[in-house]
């Protein structure tokens, strides 16, 4: 089939290290090794990772001379305020909205690309995607990761925010189908459009399980190079460095055990916090035995990982943990046991016992006394990383994009009846 895979978010380059970006990648390769015709549309091509082997349309739409202030005025918003970062920036990307979709009309013809479906994912003040859907007379299939409107207005500012949600309603009214990344995602799109509960379907992340079974290949050779010998156990940490991601609380359980083990701490990525966690580390008596490696290529991933006896994946508790954590998945399928709280996915992902162990939130003491448990017992996590493996393996990309291509010919069928 052809897809036309759609990504209008400013925030997710599709070449980027995000875990955002990493599912775009993961997802186009795969539907072009299932035999598919793929062509991404982005707001931003991003760079830093090989690019998958598709056709990538960067569609940064060119804005006509005072556009975005003629744009304030029709909306009576003022633009002088202590926000004014937030509303420029907000404004910027309605701007953009209303003219990638004739961006994309004008590409994909000039290509003579006429798509089977259109795959989405969904941005914030982003209409375009229902328009191109109308235009081509194809189903749209809309993912939803995050409630976008409530994570911009919690984390970032919102100002435009009754726009923001009235086009976030309409996207979801307008999908064919609406693929949600876990079940809290999906309350928060049924509670948005309660007559199209039927339409949305819960996705969890998906993973290269090829890739990260071989990234055992690389474990001696991370390991020399991080200066760790074979009888120190290495803590791990993959992620962004984001404040909800818990690096503050991982370093403090680490610093308590390595007061009296032979352990090392390979946290790997970047983020906001990073720096935070590199000054800390610093000044602590254990810095010596910690590892920050900062960004590193996707690809590289599945060998830094399986570099570690123990993987941690530290989030701070939230009522509406709504993410699936693409890094546990990787870490899993890295065979690696996974410590972690008892919140969100996390509690179906990982099986407290088998293939990890879950703690109670927000608390180091009981983080800490499940690391060191899976620490003094090798044959324990061998076992429980080999179980960790086998309970993903039927999370492949591939299964994900065959399943995705089900629903868009269920929609076609359903449009043509």
């Amino acid at each position: 089939m052809r897809i036309l895979y759609l990504n209008f978010d400013h925030g997710i380059p599709v070449l980027g290290d995000k875990g955002a970006s990493v599912h775009v990648r993961e997802f186009v390769r795969a539907a072009a090794a299932l035999g598919h015709e793929v062509l991404i549309a982005c707001a931003r091509l991003g760079s830093g990772n090989v690019a998958p082997p598709v056709a990538i349309m960067e569609l940064a739409a060119r804005q006509p001379a005072g556009a975005t202030d003629r744009l304030a005025e029709q909306l009576n918003v003022d633009t002088r305020g202590i926000d004014k970062a937030v509303v420029s920036s907000e404004l910027d990307k309605l701007v953009h909205d209303r003219s990638v979709g004739q961006l994309v009309m004008d590409a994909i013809e000039a290509r003579a690309f006429r798509p089977d479906f259109i795959y989405e994912r969904h941005a914030l003040f982003s209409s375009a995607g229902a328009q191109i859907a109308a235009r081509c007379r194809c189903p749209r299939i809309l993912e939803v990761n995050a409630p976008l409107a409530e994570e911009q207005k919690r984390f970032r500012g919102l100002r435009l925010e009754f726009i923001a949600r009235r086009m976030e309603v309409e996207s979801f009214g307008t999908a064919a189908a609406i693929v949600a990344v876990s079940d809290a995602v999906k309350a928060y799109v049924q509670a948005l459009v309660p007559g199209r509960a039927q339409c949305v379907h819960v996705q969890a992340n998906g993973v290269d399980l090829a890739g990260f079974a071989a990234g055992e290949a690389r474990r001696d050779e991370v390991r020399a190079r991080i200066g760790v010998g074979s009888e120190t156990g290495v803590i791990g940490f993959v992620g962004s460095f984001k404040s909800w991601h818990g690096t503050d609380l991982l370093f403090d359980v680490f610093s308590e055990i390595a007061s009296s083990r032979d352990v090392h701490l390979l946290a790997v990525g970047d983020g906001p916090k990073w720096r935070e966690l590199y000054n800390r580390v610093a000044q602590a008596r254990c810095r010596d035995r910690v590892t920050l490696p900062g960004r590193v290529p996707h690809a590289d991933i599945p060998g830094w990982t399986s570099a570690c006896d123990v993987v941690v994946a530290p989030y701070q508790a939230a009522e509406d943990f709504y993410f699936s954590p693409l890094k546990v998945i990787e870490a899993l399928a890295s065979a690696r046991a996974v410590v972690a709280p008892r919140i969100g996915q996390l509690t179906e992902l990982i099986v407290h016992g088998r293939t990890g162990l879950l703690y109670r939130p927000d608390d180091p003491q009981d983080c800490r006394r499940a690391v060191i448990s899976l620490l003094e017992a090798p044959a324990l996590r061998v076992a429980m990383g080999r179980e960790a493996r086998q309970s993903v393996a039927g999370r492949g990309w591939d299964r994900i994009v065959e399943r995705m291509v089900g629903l868009a010919r269920t929609a076609r069928i359903g449009a043509a009846a």
